[in-house]
Protein backbone atom coordinates (compact mmCIF):
# COMPACT_ATOMS: atom_id res chain seq x y z
CA UNK A 1 0.00 0.00 0.00
CA UNK A 2 1.19 3.58 -1.01
CA UNK A 3 1.76 6.30 1.51
CA UNK A 4 -0.34 9.38 1.40
CA UNK A 5 1.71 12.03 2.44
CA UNK A 6 0.51 15.79 2.49
CA UNK A 7 2.02 19.19 4.18
CA UNK A 8 0.84 21.81 6.30
CA UNK A 9 1.81 24.49 8.35
CA UNK A 10 1.47 25.30 12.02
CA UNK A 11 2.52 28.29 13.74
CA UNK A 12 2.89 27.74 17.40
CA UNK A 13 3.29 30.78 20.04
CA UNK A 14 6.01 30.64 22.80
CA UNK A 15 6.39 33.98 25.37
CA UNK A 16 10.78 34.23 24.57
CA UNK A 17 10.49 33.40 20.57
CA UNK A 18 6.80 34.62 19.34
CA UNK A 19 5.56 33.14 16.44
CA UNK A 20 7.41 29.99 15.45
CA UNK A 21 6.54 28.13 11.95
CA UNK A 22 6.81 24.40 12.00
CA UNK A 23 5.97 22.17 8.83
CA UNK A 24 4.31 18.87 9.96
CA UNK A 25 3.34 16.26 7.67
CA UNK A 26 0.85 13.96 7.18
CA UNK A 27 1.34 10.81 5.94
CA UNK A 28 -1.59 7.97 6.08
CA UNK A 29 -1.69 4.26 5.51
CA UNK A 30 -3.45 1.01 5.73
CA UNK A 31 -3.15 -2.61 6.27
CA UNK A 32 -5.01 -5.47 6.52
CA UNK A 33 -5.01 -6.98 10.01
CA UNK A 34 -7.67 -8.95 12.45
CA UNK A 35 -10.19 -9.57 9.71
CA UNK A 36 -10.57 -5.72 8.44
CA UNK A 37 -8.07 -2.89 7.20
CA UNK A 38 -6.22 -0.77 9.93
CA UNK A 39 -5.79 2.50 8.76
CA UNK A 40 -3.67 5.17 10.53
CA UNK A 41 -2.85 8.69 9.79
CA UNK A 42 -0.21 11.25 11.43
CA UNK A 43 1.00 14.41 11.70
CA UNK A 44 5.53 14.04 11.95
CA UNK A 45 8.00 16.45 11.41
CA UNK A 46 9.28 14.99 8.39
CA UNK A 47 8.44 11.63 6.73
CA UNK A 48 11.23 9.59 7.73
CA UNK A 49 9.90 9.33 11.37
CA UNK A 50 6.61 9.11 10.15
CA UNK A 51 6.93 5.99 8.20
CA UNK A 52 9.21 4.36 10.84
CA UNK A 53 6.58 5.13 13.76
CA UNK A 54 3.88 3.70 11.62
CA UNK A 55 5.66 0.71 10.34
CA UNK A 56 6.09 -0.06 14.17
CA UNK A 57 2.33 0.72 15.44
CA UNK A 58 1.46 -1.86 12.40
CA UNK A 59 3.98 -4.41 13.97
CA UNK A 60 1.99 -3.68 16.67
CA UNK A 61 -1.36 -4.97 15.38
CA UNK A 62 0.19 -8.09 13.57
CA UNK A 63 2.21 -9.53 16.74
CA UNK A 64 -1.26 -8.78 19.12
CA UNK A 65 -2.92 -10.41 16.21
CA UNK A 66 -0.99 -13.36 16.81
CA UNK A 67 -2.01 -13.45 20.61
CA UNK A 68 -5.13 -12.58 20.08
CA UNK A 69 -6.77 -14.24 17.26
CA UNK A 70 -9.43 -17.34 16.89
CA UNK A 71 -8.42 -17.94 13.52
CA UNK A 72 -5.22 -18.57 13.71
CA UNK A 73 -4.86 -22.25 14.84
CA UNK A 74 -1.00 -21.01 16.49
CA UNK A 75 -2.05 -17.91 18.06
CA UNK A 76 -1.75 -17.89 22.15
CA UNK A 77 -5.26 -17.83 21.87
CA UNK A 78 -6.10 -21.21 20.26
CA UNK A 79 -3.02 -22.24 22.06
CA UNK A 80 -4.75 -21.73 25.55
CA UNK A 81 -8.09 -23.28 24.13
CA UNK A 82 -6.24 -26.44 22.97
CA UNK A 83 -5.68 -26.79 27.01
CA UNK A 84 -9.32 -26.41 27.97
CA UNK A 85 -10.65 -28.93 30.58
CA UNK A 86 -6.93 -29.17 31.97
CA UNK A 87 -4.61 -26.91 34.15
CA UNK A 88 -3.65 -23.23 34.44
CA UNK A 89 -1.97 -22.06 31.71
CA UNK A 90 0.53 -19.36 31.74
CA UNK A 91 -0.15 -16.59 29.26
CA UNK A 92 1.56 -13.14 27.85
CA UNK A 93 0.27 -9.28 29.62
CA UNK A 94 -1.44 -8.45 26.62
CA UNK A 95 -3.93 -11.46 26.54
CA UNK A 96 -4.28 -11.53 29.98
CA UNK A 97 -5.23 -7.88 30.17
CA UNK A 98 -7.86 -8.59 27.20
CA UNK A 99 -9.26 -11.19 29.11
CA UNK A 100 -9.54 -9.60 32.75
CA UNK A 101 -11.38 -6.68 31.03
CA UNK A 102 -13.89 -9.20 29.53
CA UNK A 103 -14.51 -10.71 32.32
CA UNK A 104 -14.90 -7.54 34.29
CA UNK A 105 -17.98 -6.69 31.37
CA UNK A 106 -19.30 -10.34 31.61
CA UNK A 107 -19.69 -10.26 35.44
CA UNK A 108 -21.35 -6.81 34.98
CA UNK A 109 -23.15 -7.43 32.71
CA UNK A 110 -24.44 -10.47 34.04
CA UNK A 111 -23.21 -12.13 30.76
CA UNK A 112 -24.11 -10.20 27.93
CA UNK A 113 -20.83 -9.69 26.94
CA UNK A 114 -18.73 -13.16 27.09
CA UNK A 115 -15.51 -14.03 25.58
CA UNK A 116 -16.34 -17.68 25.82
CA UNK A 117 -18.73 -18.20 22.86
CA UNK A 118 -16.36 -19.50 20.71
CA UNK A 119 -17.98 -22.94 20.47
CA UNK A 120 -21.25 -20.55 18.94
CA UNK A 121 -18.55 -18.81 16.93
CA UNK A 122 -17.51 -21.98 15.43
CA UNK A 123 -21.09 -22.75 13.95
CA UNK A 124 -22.23 -19.33 12.85
CA UNK A 125 -19.00 -19.04 10.44
CA UNK A 126 -20.28 -22.69 9.19
CA UNK A 127 -23.89 -21.12 8.74
CA UNK A 128 -22.64 -18.01 6.99
CA UNK A 129 -21.06 -20.64 4.34
CA UNK A 130 -23.78 -23.29 4.26
CA UNK A 131 -26.88 -20.46 4.79
CA UNK A 132 -28.33 -22.89 6.88
CA UNK A 133 -29.19 -22.09 10.81
CA UNK A 134 -27.00 -24.63 13.37
CA UNK A 135 -29.94 -27.16 14.75
CA UNK A 136 -31.06 -27.35 18.07
CA UNK A 137 -28.81 -30.26 18.95
CA UNK A 138 -25.74 -28.23 17.91
CA UNK A 139 -26.52 -24.92 19.91
CA UNK A 140 -27.28 -26.77 23.03
CA UNK A 141 -23.83 -28.81 22.67
CA UNK A 142 -22.39 -25.34 21.79
CA UNK A 143 -24.09 -23.89 25.02
CA UNK A 144 -22.64 -26.97 27.47
CA UNK A 145 -19.11 -25.07 27.03
CA UNK A 146 -20.35 -21.41 27.01
CA UNK A 147 -20.04 -19.41 30.05
CA UNK A 148 -18.03 -16.90 31.83
CA UNK A 149 -17.54 -18.69 35.16
CA UNK A 150 -16.01 -21.38 33.44
CA UNK A 151 -12.65 -19.39 32.74
CA UNK A 152 -10.37 -18.87 35.65
CA UNK A 153 -7.81 -15.95 35.83
CA UNK A 154 -5.12 -15.63 38.12
CA UNK A 155 -4.09 -12.23 38.48
CA UNK A 156 -0.72 -12.78 40.68
CA UNK A 157 0.00 -15.86 38.93
CA UNK A 158 -0.74 -14.46 35.15
CA UNK A 159 -2.53 -17.23 34.31
CA UNK A 160 -5.73 -18.47 32.23
CA UNK A 161 -7.53 -21.59 32.94
CA UNK A 162 -10.51 -22.65 30.75
CA UNK A 163 -12.75 -25.21 33.24
CA UNK A 164 -14.63 -27.42 30.49
CA UNK A 165 -13.17 -29.66 27.85
CA UNK A 166 -13.94 -28.00 24.46
CA UNK A 167 -13.96 -24.56 25.51
CA UNK A 168 -13.27 -22.05 23.00
CA UNK A 169 -12.85 -18.44 23.42
CA UNK A 170 -13.65 -15.37 20.64
CA UNK A 171 -11.88 -11.78 21.44
CA UNK A 172 -13.70 -10.35 18.43
CA UNK A 173 -16.04 -7.96 20.21
CA UNK A 174 -12.54 -6.43 21.92
CA UNK A 175 -9.54 -6.95 20.33
CA UNK A 176 -9.81 -4.50 17.66
CA UNK A 177 -10.10 -2.11 20.10
CA UNK A 178 -7.42 -3.03 22.16
CA UNK A 179 -5.07 -3.14 19.31
CA UNK A 180 -5.86 0.34 18.30
CA UNK A 181 -5.14 1.22 21.61
CA UNK A 182 -1.62 -0.05 21.51
CA UNK A 183 -0.95 1.16 17.97
CA UNK A 184 -1.54 4.91 19.48
CA UNK A 185 0.73 4.59 22.48
CA UNK A 186 3.44 3.21 19.84
CA UNK A 187 2.89 6.62 17.49
CA UNK A 188 3.27 8.74 20.60
CA UNK A 189 5.94 6.73 21.96
CA UNK A 190 7.80 8.02 19.02
CA UNK A 191 6.27 12.06 19.90
CA UNK A 192 3.52 11.73 17.28
CA UNK A 193 0.24 12.64 19.63
CA UNK A 194 -1.24 13.86 16.93
CA UNK A 195 -2.29 10.81 15.75
CA UNK A 196 -5.55 8.50 14.86
CA UNK A 197 -5.97 5.09 14.35
CA UNK A 198 -9.09 3.30 12.83
CA UNK A 199 -9.99 -0.03 12.74
CA UNK A 200 -13.12 -1.21 11.03
CA UNK A 201 -15.69 0.31 13.32
CA UNK A 202 -13.44 1.62 15.96
CA UNK A 203 -11.27 4.43 16.20
CA UNK A 204 -8.89 5.73 19.21
CA UNK A 205 -7.44 9.07 18.15
CA UNK A 206 -5.14 11.44 20.31
CA UNK A 207 -4.21 15.02 20.04
CA UNK A 208 -5.74 17.21 17.84
CA UNK A 209 -4.92 17.88 13.87
CA UNK A 210 -2.89 21.40 13.75
CA UNK A 211 -5.44 24.39 13.66
CA UNK A 212 -8.20 21.93 14.08
CA UNK A 213 -10.48 21.10 17.25
CA UNK A 214 -10.52 17.86 16.80
CA UNK A 215 -10.66 14.75 14.56
CA UNK A 216 -13.39 14.73 12.16
CA UNK A 217 -15.74 11.42 12.91
CA UNK A 218 -18.71 10.42 10.77
CA UNK A 219 -20.83 8.28 11.63
CA UNK A 220 -21.47 5.47 9.47
CA UNK A 221 -24.72 5.58 8.21
CA UNK A 222 -27.03 3.20 10.64
CA UNK A 223 -30.78 1.25 10.18
CA UNK A 224 -33.35 3.52 10.31
CA UNK A 225 -31.42 6.12 11.65
CA UNK A 226 -32.41 8.76 8.68
CA UNK A 227 -32.19 12.26 7.18
CA UNK A 228 -28.26 13.35 6.92
CA UNK A 229 -24.81 12.40 7.48
CA UNK A 230 -23.67 12.97 11.14
CA UNK A 231 -20.24 14.24 12.03
CA UNK A 232 -18.74 15.21 15.15
CA UNK A 233 -15.41 15.89 16.68
CA UNK A 234 -12.78 13.96 19.02
CA UNK A 235 -9.66 13.92 20.46
CA UNK A 236 -7.82 12.21 22.98
CA UNK A 237 -11.06 9.59 22.73
CA UNK A 238 -12.06 6.64 21.23
CA UNK A 239 -15.52 5.61 18.97
CA UNK A 240 -16.75 2.50 18.08
CA UNK A 241 -19.87 1.30 16.09
CA UNK A 242 -21.29 -1.99 16.25
CA UNK A 243 -24.67 -3.86 14.45
CA UNK A 244 -25.41 -5.79 11.54
CA UNK A 245 -24.45 -3.03 8.74
CA UNK A 246 -21.85 -4.74 7.35
CA UNK A 247 -21.74 -8.60 9.11
CA UNK A 248 -24.26 -10.23 8.83
CA UNK A 249 -26.12 -13.60 7.07
CA UNK A 250 -29.41 -14.02 5.87
CA UNK A 251 -31.23 -17.70 5.85
CA UNK A 252 -34.90 -18.30 5.23
CA UNK A 253 -36.10 -14.40 5.10
CA UNK A 254 -34.18 -13.82 8.66
CA UNK A 255 -31.28 -11.45 8.86
CA UNK A 256 -29.24 -12.55 11.53
CA UNK A 257 -26.09 -10.21 12.83
CA UNK A 258 -22.78 -11.23 13.41
CA UNK A 259 -22.76 -10.39 17.21
CA UNK A 260 -23.55 -13.56 19.32
CA UNK A 261 -26.48 -13.16 22.47
CA UNK A 262 -24.70 -15.62 24.88
CA UNK A 263 -27.84 -16.60 26.19
CA UNK A 264 -29.36 -17.95 23.26
CA UNK A 265 -26.36 -18.47 20.78
CA UNK A 266 -28.66 -16.94 17.76
CA UNK A 267 -27.43 -13.85 15.97
CA UNK A 268 -28.78 -10.42 17.08
CA UNK A 269 -32.10 -9.95 14.91
CA UNK A 270 -33.29 -6.45 16.30
CA UNK A 271 -30.75 -4.61 13.34
CA UNK A 272 -30.15 -2.04 16.52
CA UNK A 273 -26.65 -0.67 16.40
CA UNK A 274 -24.53 1.44 18.74
CA UNK A 275 -21.93 4.07 19.05
CA UNK A 276 -20.43 4.65 21.87
CA UNK A 277 -17.48 7.22 23.03
CA UNK A 278 -14.97 6.77 25.47
CA UNK A 279 -11.28 7.57 26.54
CA UNK A 280 -10.00 4.03 25.44
CA UNK A 281 -10.89 1.76 22.66
CA UNK A 282 -11.04 -1.73 24.61
CA UNK A 283 -13.58 0.34 26.15
CA UNK A 284 -16.08 2.04 23.50
CA UNK A 285 -15.69 -1.88 21.64
CA UNK A 286 -16.33 -3.69 24.43
CA UNK A 287 -19.30 -1.28 25.36
CA UNK A 288 -21.18 -1.44 22.22
CA UNK A 289 -21.95 -5.38 23.04
CA UNK A 290 -22.96 -4.86 26.22
CA UNK A 291 -25.48 -1.99 24.74
CA UNK A 292 -26.59 -4.49 22.01
CA UNK A 293 -27.24 -7.27 24.41
CA UNK A 294 -27.93 -6.54 27.79
CA UNK A 295 -31.10 -5.02 29.10
CA UNK A 296 -30.58 -1.11 28.90
CA UNK A 297 -31.10 -0.65 32.40
CA UNK A 298 -27.91 -2.90 33.03
CA UNK A 299 -26.13 -1.25 29.94
CA UNK A 300 -26.87 2.18 31.18
CA UNK A 301 -25.26 1.11 34.60
CA UNK A 302 -21.95 -0.24 33.27
CA UNK A 303 -21.87 2.76 30.96
CA UNK A 304 -21.63 4.55 34.29
CA UNK A 305 -19.62 2.77 35.61
CA UNK A 306 -16.26 4.23 33.20
CA UNK A 307 -15.79 7.28 33.34
CA UNK A 308 -15.72 9.87 30.39
CA UNK A 309 -18.18 7.25 28.29
CA UNK A 310 -21.09 8.48 26.63
CA UNK A 311 -23.33 6.25 24.07
CA UNK A 312 -25.96 6.48 21.18
CA UNK A 313 -28.38 3.78 20.39
CA UNK A 314 -30.27 3.22 17.14
CA UNK A 315 -33.42 1.06 17.28
CA UNK A 316 -35.40 0.80 13.72
CA UNK A 317 -39.26 0.91 14.26
CA UNK A 318 -39.07 -1.79 12.11
CA UNK A 319 -36.34 -4.01 11.93
CA UNK A 320 -37.68 -5.56 8.48
CA UNK A 321 -38.24 -2.00 6.79
CA UNK A 322 -35.31 0.00 8.28
CA UNK A 323 -36.62 2.91 5.96
CA UNK A 324 -39.44 3.46 8.59
CA UNK A 325 -37.19 5.69 10.68
CA UNK A 326 -35.54 4.77 14.50
CA UNK A 327 -35.98 5.40 17.94
CA UNK A 328 -32.71 7.14 19.20
CA UNK A 329 -31.64 6.97 22.68
CA UNK A 330 -28.46 8.88 24.18
CA UNK A 331 -26.83 8.15 27.19
CA UNK A 332 -24.13 10.40 29.00
CA UNK A 333 -22.49 13.29 27.36
CA UNK A 334 -22.47 12.03 23.41
CA UNK A 335 -20.70 14.72 21.23
CA UNK A 336 -23.13 17.20 19.88
CA UNK A 337 -23.79 16.45 16.00
CA UNK A 338 -23.34 18.02 13.02
CA UNK A 339 -25.17 17.78 9.48
CA UNK A 340 -22.49 17.58 6.65
CA UNK A 341 -23.51 16.84 2.80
Amino acid sequence: MSWLILLCQILFVSPEAGLVQETLVRLEKSEPHMGTRFQITVFAPNQELGKKAMEQAFARIAHLNTLLSDYLPDSELMKLCAQAGKGPILISSELFLVLEHSQKLARQSEGAFDCTVGPYSVLWRRARKSLLLPDTSELANARSKVGYSHLSLDSKAKTAQLLLPGMRLDLGGIAKGFAADEALLVLKSHGLSRSLVAAGGDVVCGDSPPGKAGWDIGLIELPGDLGFKRHFVLANGAVSTSGDLEQFVEIKGQRFAHILNPKTGLGMTSRQSATVVAKRGIDSDGLTKVLLLAPLETAKTVMESVPGTSARLVTPLDPAFPSRGATVQTMGEFPRLERKP
